[in-house]
């Protein structure tokens, strides 16, 4: 496997271990949501877990992409922090069922999480963890309600922030992670991620310790950090032998610039490794936590996904403010509002499945992000274009997001049999017209005028296949 270390490759093996001794069942198509077996519905009030080996094969790194089972796997996670800590099992299924029905494959979720009301498995520090308590059974659970449903579970071991060096320490994340490792550390639904809304500044024993104990309690699951708002885990991480992939944290204020650095400067880290925004900015989140700024709109969500994925992400995380702490209604925390039922219809989070649907359409591992095909301004802050080219130039993507239109050096559609516009509101495509010709075809004076203006000002993307 390309891009893999010892101790990598080490995990891996072992996971793909366990998938064979367990029969998992690989999903029909896991570049997606894929096809896994139907979900079980409530059981009374309390659903009985699925069988524990109905689920999708681990998680693997192949240089920038994911795999699973061997195939290309595209991430499309949500955020559900409070998940574990404040659902019972039968809103647990709800929650599930709304989501993979939405497309979603990743569930990302906390251990011991100190926010939104959850309740916390323990009552010191991670020292005091009862082994056999009824949240370890609970999160059984959900890992195997998960599992029925073709998704995984990204777990946060321990919320970092507010929580290091008090819960969470270089004396005891060791023994922690140890633990983890024993309990659930041959699921191949799961993945670990460490931090959690944190710097690593000055801990990145601590965490490295964490990371250490997993293995050492037999964990085969690939392994993150979560940093804080306009970071990127590279900035601590970008060698270290347990971190599979990179993790950014793009953040709830409106700064571009720092953003598009966020994606460059991660996708350049070397040795090369996937990465993902694991919190871009939250659908109806106030801007900066300012409400009197106004709430983010489906459009700003959108704006981080599509820059992210084009910038060279291996998928992409949505987040609902009401969701990821599971308000129930009213004002919640950090200027909250409505119920997170309600809150699962949000526009964007029906949407994103589209961005699923348009990069798994295509050999998305082969793109790369490619500036030099636009050749007019490519604009700034909320307007930027972004372009992805395939290598061997199979397809080009070029994202606008304000409905701005751009020129394109011919040579970049070259050969290209359909150039078409795609509408990440609908999933819909329509014909490119470009300056002096209708894109279809072999190119013609599509190709030859090198213009393209969107059908409206909104975002859109043009897409160019041979």
């Amino acid at each position: 496997m390309s891009g893999t270390t010892p101790g990598r490759t080490r995990r891996m093996l072992r996971a793909l271990g366990v998938a064979t001794s367990l029969g998992v069942l690989a999903a029909a198509c896991v570049t997606g949501a894929g096809s896994p077996p139907p979900p079980a519905g409530p059981d009374e009030k309390t659903p009985a877990p699925p069988p524990a080996a109905a689920g999708p094969p681990p998680l693997e790194i192949d240089g920038r992409y994911f795999t699973a089972g061997g195939k290309p796997f595209f991430w499309l996670g949500d955020t559900a922090w409070a998940l574990l800590g404040k659902l019972d099992r039968e809103e647990t299924v709800r929650y599930l069922d709304a989501r993979r029905a939405q497309g979603y494959n990743v569930i990302q979720t906390v251990a011991i999480f100190p926010q939104a009301g959850a309740d916390r498995p323990i009552s010191g520090d991670v020292g005091s963890v009862d082994r056999h308590g009824e949240f370890w059974d609970h999160l059984e659970f959900v890992i195997d309600a998960a599992a029925q449903r073709g998704m995984y579970l990204a777990i946060h071991p321990v919320w970092g922030d507010k929580q290091t060096g008090t819960v969470v320490r270089e004396s005891n994340a060791g023994e922690y992670g140890r633990f983890l490792g024993e309990r659930f550390g041959d699921r191949p639904n799961v993945t670990w991620t460490l931090g959690g809304d944190h710097p690593a500044d000055g801990e990145e024993t601590l965490w490295g310790n964490l990371a250490k104990g997993l293995d050492a309690g037999g964990a085969t699951q690939l392994t993150t950090y979560h940093p804080q708002g306009d970071q990127s885990s590279a900035q601590w991480f970008a060698g270290a032998e347990w971190l599979d992939f990179h993790m950014i944290q793009g953040g709830h204020c409106l700064r571009y610039g720092v953003r598009r650095e966020l994606v460059e400067s991660t996708y350049g880290a070397r040795p090369v490794k996937p990465f993902i925004d694991g919190e871009p900015i939250y659908e109806d989140h106030p801007y900066c936590w300012k409400p009197e700024k106004g709430f983010s709109t489906a459009q700003d969500v959108r704006r981080d996904a599509y820059w992210a994925v084009l910038g060279g992400a291996a998928g992409h995380t949505y987040g609902a403010h009401a969701v990821w702490q599971f308000n129930d209604g009213g004002s919640g925390e950090l200027g909250a509002r409505g119920s997170w039922t309600d809150a699962l219809d949000l526009p964007a989070g029906k949407q994103m499945v589209h961005l699923r649907d348009l990069m798994t359409s295509l050999p998305f591992r082969l793109g790369e992000p490619d500036q030099s095909v636009i050749t007019s301004e490519t604009g700034s802050g909320a307007d930027r274009i972004v372009a992805n080219r395939a290598s061997d130039g199979s397809y080009l993507l070029v994202y606008t997001p304000s409905g701005g239109g751009f020129e394109l050096d011919p040579a970049a559609t070259e050969g290209m049999t359909r150039v078409q516009w795609f509408d990440p509101r609908t999933g819909e495509y329509r014909n490119a017209k470009a300056s002096g010709g209708d894109g279809q075809a072999s190119g013609g004076d599509a190709q030859a005028a090198g213009g393209y203006e969107p059908p409206t000002d909104e975002d859109w993307v043009l897409v160019a296949r041979r």
